[in-house]
């Protein structure tokens, strides 16, 4: 696979090669395995940006102590920042999907006296309106008894599509090294087959039936059918025996795309109905890790990589060290300025104009004062404030989470003193801070979206958050909005 095979196919890799560039910086990575290395798997999640909702002793309580050390034995062996390395994302800047809930892993399912529903170690994503830090919850999730966090989540119950304890090397650092064997790194670079446009780039479809055989194994079902989801399309994939005949002609629910070498017959489902019931492929296992596709295309090397993912794509390639740290920008910059090279630089941790005694530049700011034009030295000092050239990076940045990491950017670009002034960059940190506020009054639940009530009514609404109910009662009974119709006006207000 190359990355200029396609349009599409350069976007992905410019796509992730940004990713891997902001959404999970060194200086996380290295904390928070040093606390993990010690014991520390509470301290590693916070240093990954993981909040922890559960309670090890009301598991011993609630579901016995096999549960509990089992339990136990999976947080220790959690890496936080590896699970945020694989977390599902979405384009265009490769955010975290919100409103998910993935399931990790599953206990009192089996032996002698399983539990009559599973226990489930669960990761939430939180909705898109208040995913400002990009921060992810690791709680426990019961069908039979959700909490209140759970409650007020969009989507409580794992989902379908985005499970990963299935894949259990994707957070797991015990199984980390499996990487390598499930996302098809000792197989050559596939080459799909059919009509151009017929299958993504990104499929993994040589690695399909593999993973519908573990889907199928792991949730007690007999081998047939499987639905796919890649992207906006449904395929179905159909395992056949040896010796069986393609037999496409007679299926009603799709035609044939391609047949694969393997045992598996590939479906274009034209309705929702054909996958309907039907258990579906993980997302994790439909396409090919993005640093495998990084790797193969050149345009990535193996140190910028996670070190477990580097260790396992690219053994030869990644001795054992940890990641890079985070690049910061030239704190010393030249300006051309009357005809010359001048360096501007933090002085005393301000920016300063280095080639202009202090006299000339308070002459210049007085010329400024008075509606003149300033040196150039000073119109990029002023720039640097506002809108600087770095603007996207910062933004970058802060849009994954990474305010200590934006703030370390701005103050190597300006000085540890500098005073921002009014403009681009200026807005971008105020923004951040409300959007945390948004954040940190979802999960103390004294803001709520339209799905749920109103703890504290008076509270004014945030800017870009969803319409808020206002519930009341009157005589005992609660009021009900009326319904509006477009179709019949008069029916559209009480009469």
């Amino acid at each position: 696979m190359t990355a200029v095979r396609t349009s599409r196919g350069e976007t992905r890799t410019s796509y992730w090669l940004r990713v891997r560039q902001f959404a999970v910086p060194p200086r996380v990575i290295e904390t928070a395995t040093d606390r993990r290395e010690v014991g520390d798997w509470a301290g590693a999640c916070a240093a990954a940006g993981v909040d922890v909702e559960l309670n090890l002793r009301a598991v011993t309580r609630t579901w016995g102590s096999d549960v509990a050390a089992a339990l136990r034995a999976d947080l220790r062996a959690l890496a936080p920042h590896l699970l945020r390395w694989h977390m599902p994302r979405i384009a265009p800047d490769g955010l975290l999907r919100p409103g998910l809930t993935i399931e990790l892993a599953r206990y009192g399912a089996g032996g002698p006296a399983p539990l009559p529903s599973p226990l489930r170690l669960v990761v939430r994503t939180p909705p898109a309106w208040a995913d400002a830090g990009q921060r992810i919850t690791l709680a426990l999730w019961d069908a039979a008894r959700p909490d209140a966090a759970a409650r007020r989540h969009p989507h409580p119950h794992p989902n379908r599509r985005f499970r990963l304890d299935l894949h259990r090397h994707l957070w797991d650092a015990r199984r980390a090294g499996e990487l390598r064997s499930r996302s098809g790194a000792d197989l050559p670079a596939p080459e799909l087959p059919g009509r151009p446009g017929d299958f993504d780039d990104g499929l993994a479809v040589d690695r399909w039936a593999a993973e519908a055989a573990i889907l199928l194994r792991a949730d007690g079902r007999p081998a047939g059918p499987v639905a796919v989801r890649a992207g906006r399309r449904r395929l179905l994939m159909e395992p056949y025996g040896p010796g069986e005949g393609r037999g496409d002609g007679d299926r009603g629910d799709g035609d044939a795309e391609a047949e694969r070498p393997g045992g598996v017959r590939i479906f274009e489902a034209t309705t929702r109905r054909a996958v309907r019931g039907l258990p579906v492929l993980p997302d994790a296992a439909t396409w090919t890790p993005p640093d495998l596709v990084l790797l193969r295309a050149g345009v990535i090397d193996a140190a910028a990589l996670h070190p477990l993912v580097a260790a396992a794509l690219a053994p030869d390639r990644s001795p054992a060290r940890r990641a890079a740290p985070d690049r910061s920008p030239d704190s010393t910059r030249l300006v051309e300025c009357g005809g010359a090279l001048h360096r501007i630089g933090p002085v005393d941790g301000v920016l300063t104009a280095l080639d202009h005694d202090p006299d000339e530049l308070r002459c210049e700011e007085l010329l400024v004062a008075l509606t003149g034009t300033p040196l150039a030295c000073l119109r990029a000092i002023d720039e640097a404030h506002r809108t600087p050239d770095c603007l996207s990076d910062v933004r970058a940045r802060l849009d994954h989470g990474d305010t200590s990491g934006a703030i370390a950017f701005v103050q190597a670009l300006l000085g540890p003193d500098a005073v921002l002034r009014g403009g681009a960059l200026r807005d971008e940190l105020e923004t951040d801070a409300q959007r945390r506020l948004v954040r940190e009054l979802f999960r103390t639940d004294l803001f709520w979206p339209a799905w749920g009530p109103l703890p504290v009514a008076s509270f004014p609404v945030p800017p870009g958050a969803p319409a808020r109910r206002r519930h009341g009662h009157e005589h005992g009974r609660q009021k009900r909005r009326p319904r509006l119709s477009l179709s019949h006006p008069r029916h559209a207000l009480f009469r």
